[in-house]
């Protein structure tokens, strides 16, 4: 297993040579929201398609 700061310094090598600090800061952060949602999804913290159904009529048909 990787420690963090040695996946940051591959995900920071993996990106092209002239990223800007914002392409670095945002590649993270989408880095962080998806190990969040594979945590939530083994902690069956999730919404079945028709719950999720049921609330986004609420958005949608107004």
């Amino acid at each position: 297993m990787f420690m963090l700061k040695d996946e940051v310094k591959q995900i920071i090598d993996n990106l092209p040579d002239d990223c800007s600090l914002e392409d670095i800061q945002y590649t993270l952060y989408v880095r962080k929201k998806i190990q969040q949602g594979l945590e939530d999804l083994d902690k069956g913290n999730v919404l079945s398609h028709e719950e999720m159904e049921k609330r986004m009529s609420k958005w949608l048909n107004q």
